[in-house]
């Protein structure tokens, strides 16, 4: 059972390298471009501000996480000053992604207490010192790796306390949630579910709702849901969606799909379209 795979294959993330080298001084990013941030702090002091957040100072190398857009700034020591490899990151299907929802707005950890990332750190602070011709593609690639790797590192080490990426690190919900993962399409019911996890009917739905804080229906609903709005935002048509996702028609759908966003298909994919002219 690969708990990462399915989720990776439908709703990817990837980075975008930016920024290589020493800062002495301030940096301010301001969540227009709604983008997430990585930023590895290599050598050096920084301290990160982030607006209703108590100011950060961060003297170890570490990784700071920042999944979601947002407002927050680097300053760097001024005499000796912070060396920094910065990425941006895009979340398939934006902010509604299941991966990025169900992650903490910031997250800060010292590299030394990341041995699985160990030797990709290596390796990407070896490669942005270096001139090789390839250097940002091969940089970038990396980031994913990196990216993917740490998404390992917190569910191997029940890092995130509630949502999605919480029931994945549990070992039984995980199971059943695999499951919904692979075949949307089914009509689940909670006992077939729990018989997946191994739980009583009963243990299961309260162990669900107290760790990802809703009922198995309701995140199949949204699990659906997300699916419908990355294969709309791909250019398929709701007809053909309808029946990959569990509803006998694309009338059924629509109103699923109402019913979470509160707008149709049509006027949403329209929003989308309208964000990504703004981009352009």
């Amino acid at each position: 059972m690969d708990r990462l795979s399915t989720l990776l294959s439908q709703f990817g993330v990837s980075a975008n390298l930016f920024y290589s080298d020493k800062l002495c001084g301030m940096v301010s990013y301001d969540g227009a471009d709604q983008r997430g941030h990585i930023h590895l702090l290599q050598a050096g002091s920084v301290t990160l501000k982030v607006p209703g957040n108590s100011d950060l100072l961060i003297t170890r190398p570490s990784l700071i996480f920042m999944p979601h857009p947002s407002r927050h700034q680097l300053i760097g020591d001024e005499s000796q000053g912070a060396q920094l490899l910065c990425a941006s990151l895009t979340f398939d299907g934006g902010i509604s992604n299941p991966i990025s929802v169900s992650l903490p707005d910031l997250l800060v950890v010292p590299l030394d207490e990341l041995p699985l990332l160990s030797d990709t750190l290596r390796w990407l602070f070896s490669e942005a010192a270096g001139a090789h011709c390839g250097r940002e593609a091969v940089l970038n690639r990396l980031f994913d790796l990196l990216i993917i790797l740490l998404f390992r590192h917190l569910l191997d080490h029940n890092q995130i306390s509630t949502g999605m990426m919480a029931g994945m690190a549990d070992a039984r919900l995980s199971r059943s949630l695999v499951q919904m993962h692979n075949a949307p399409q089914r009509d689940w019911s909670v006992a077939e579910l729990a018989k997946e996890s191994n739980m009583s009917r009963a243990a299961y739905a309260v162990n669900f709702r107290s760790i990802l804080g809703q009922t198995p229906a309701d995140y199949l609903l949204s699990w659906r849901i997300s699916l419908t709005q990355k294969f709309l935002s791909e250019g398929r048509s709701i007809t053909l969606i309808a029946d990959e996702v569990g509803y006998k028609n694309p009338s059924a759908l629509a109103r699923a799909f109402r019913r979470k966003t509160g707008c149709s298909p049509r006027d949403w994919m329209k929003s989308v379209e309208g964000e990504r002219a703004k981009r352009k």
